[in-house]
């Protein structure tokens, strides 16, 4: 912990007596916590930030939209909009956010998406609009507790437990550690696609205060690079050696990661989380990519930044250089896509 974060140790310790008078009153009653009639089922972190939750919000709407009906509610974070909003095909980024319209985009007619800051009338007016939903996921909504969900899934990063952090600005922890108890199933994410029970075992020693709970593991599988631009035509990705890696996202430890293996030289341009592009920085990138000696060259950038990306001017400035966007799916370590199937399809029993 560096000079700097010792010294705003006492604004963590106010702002964590803040969150847990907070959170007491809801266990006391004295703040409405809302049932509702289907499945709510959060999935948020204690942390800030760089866990995954948009992927593991897609592997549960892949899990369910075949048989199910299933709404994905969210806050939308940085989107231009206020209130209730559903998501349609003339949707932007600036109207429902990155993270919302990726899962629009990927899913569309199978599902409903829609963004609302108030989390309880966000699920009231999806019940009104579909009264034929099944199920309602909530991303990022663990500190949200206006709403009781059935399910409560807590994620943590393989990198940084939330057991070892520090609540803000200390650390990165939105709340005390203990407060973890509120989860019903808690996910280590990222870990390394070869864990070994020793790993394993370590990981579940710093978390043996909450090992009433159910426990998994996931890792990040990454897919083919999927081209963006017409230029792409020209290249292949399995020939390119210099990678320009574009990203606004928390953590660029696994993309990186990940570039490094496919290809020979890296570059790094990375900005701030839900990073709104500009028409400067585009020319930069470009400018930068067009000085590269190697003539096996591409950007790459996340599914995420790609949203951010589709805004006029910016992809214009894009398509003369090969853009490829990196797909992620999350898989799960031993049998632990069956523990949460089960328990996620065990809510329609209930």
């Amino acid at each position: 912990m560096n000079l700097l974060r010792i010294i705003l140790f006492p604004f963590a310790l106010l702002y964590g007596l803040i969150m847990f008078v907070r959170n007491k009153m809801f266990d006391w009653g004295l703040l409405p916590s809302e049932t509702f009639g289907v499945p709510v089922v959060s999935v948020g972190n204690i942390s800030t930030g760089g866990t995954g939750k948009t992927p593991h919000v897609e592997y549960l709407v892949e899990m369910l939209c075949e048989k199910y009906k299933v709404a994905v509610l969210s806050r939308g974070y940085k989107r231009k909009t206020k209130d209730y909003l559903e998501a349609t095909p003339q949707s932007k980024v600036n109207d429902i956010g990155d993270e919302s319209l990726q899962i629009y985009k990927k899913f569309k007619s199978k599902i409903i998406v829609v963004v609302d800051e108030k989390r309880r009338r966000g699920i009231k007016n999806i019940l009104k609009d579909h009264p034929d939903t099944d199920i309602i996921l909530l991303d990022d909504a663990f500190q949200h507790r206006y709403v009781k969900p059935a399910l409560n899934i807590l994620l943590t990063d393989y990198r940084n437990l939330f057991t070892k952090d520090y609540v803000v600005p200390t650390g990165n922890l939105r709340e005390f550690r203990c407060n973890a108890k509120r989860a019903d199933i808690i996910i280590v994410t990222k870990t390394p696609e070869i864990f070994s029970p020793i790993d394993k075992g370590l990981l579940l020693k710093g978390l043996k205060k909450f090992r009433n709970k159910k426990i998994l593991f996931s890792y990040i599988k990454y897919g083919k690079l999927h081209p963006v631009t017409g230029a792409c035509k020209k290249t292949h990705p399995r020939k390119i050696k210099t990678v320009v890696l574009l990203t606004g996202i928390a953590d660029t430890a696994e993309p990186e990661e990940y570039i490094k293996r496919i290809s020979k030289e890296l570059y790094l341009f990375n900005y701030p989380d839900h990073y709104k592009y500009k028409e400067k920085d585009i020319d930069e990138i470009v400018a930068f990519f067009k000085e590269i000696f190697s003539g096996d060259k591409a950007v790459v950038t996340t599914e995420k930044d790609l949203m951010r990306l589709q805004q006029p001017g910016l992809m214009e400035a894009l398509n003369d250089i090969p853009v490829y966007y990196l797909p992620v799916k999350i898989k799960f370590h031993e049998d632990g896509e069956k523990k949460l199937k089960d328990i996620v399809t065990g809510l329609f029993n209930n």
